[in-house]
């Protein structure tokens, strides 16, 4: 059988077992992606980590994902005559162009026995997304789900210690979130004065660059050298 044979059977095998918990399933590139409902996600990764059926017995990765803009041009830009002075702003976010499920988790799952792999994802909705941990079932997730949460505020339910791993102590925000600002809200320097280290409000001016492409224009043509007649 091919891996995609494989893949398709295992997905049949799957939606049977899972039922309704399966809001939809993907098989494309080789790759099969499961949505799964968020209230059932737990339930789901024990049934397949437990069932020797499927042997999922290790997660590889989970990660965060932010779908806000998602499918939108995230830069609006116009060439200018000259080719100078093109700095733009980013498009501003409005409230209402947010999905409800703007957030999501994927876990990466391989089972050892068969050797293949399942990607599951969960949507989650709010401002303040929430879905309940799997490090019971597999601890190498509470790293990762640490991670999630710091980078993109995802919360996990019974984790054992949800905390921050990769930003700094008294951090604000989570830089991954697609609203978060590309130059960061503060920044720090050493005060001479009070002989520390020190926060305050980030000094670097919001404008990103657009490449400037250079074009043979028709005001070119009155700085080129005009050759005189050789009886001149």
């Amino acid at each position: 059988m091919t891996l995609e044979s494989k893949l398709a059977s295992l997905a049949s095998a799957l939606e049977a077992a899972l039922g309704d918990a399966v809001l939809a399933s993907r098989l494309e590139r080789a790759e099969l992606t499961l949505t799964i409902a968020a209230p059932r996600l737990h339930d789901v990764c024990k049934r397949l980590k437990d069932d020797a059926t499927f042997g999922f017995t290790q997660l590889s990765d989970l990660s965060g994902v932010d779908y806000l803009t998602y499918g939108q041009a995230d830069w609006q830009t116009h060439a200018s005559a000259s080719g100078f002075s093109r700095g733009v702003a980013k498009n501003a976010i409005k409230a209402a162009d947010i999905d409800a499920k703007r957030f999501a988790v994927t876990y990466q799952l391989l089972s050892v026995s068969t050797n293949l792999r399942v990607r599951l994802k969960v949507e989650l909705e709010g401002e303040h997304p929430r879905v309940t941990s799997v490090t019971d079932i597999w601890p190498v997730a509470d790293w990762y789900e640490r991670e999630a949460f710091d980078l993109f505020g995802i919360l996990f339910d019974g984790h054992p210690d949800l905390r921050r791993i990769l930003t700094d102590y008294g951090f604000i925000g989570h830089p991954f979130r697609k609203d978060f600002p590309l130059e960061g809200r503060v920044e720090v320097r050493y005060d001479a004065e009070r002989g520390r280290v020190i926060y305050q409000p980030v000094s670097i001016e919001p404008r990103t660059l657009v490449p400037r492409v250079i074009r043979e224009e028709s005001w070119l043509e009155s700085s080129k050298p005009v050759s005189k007649p050789a009886d001149a």
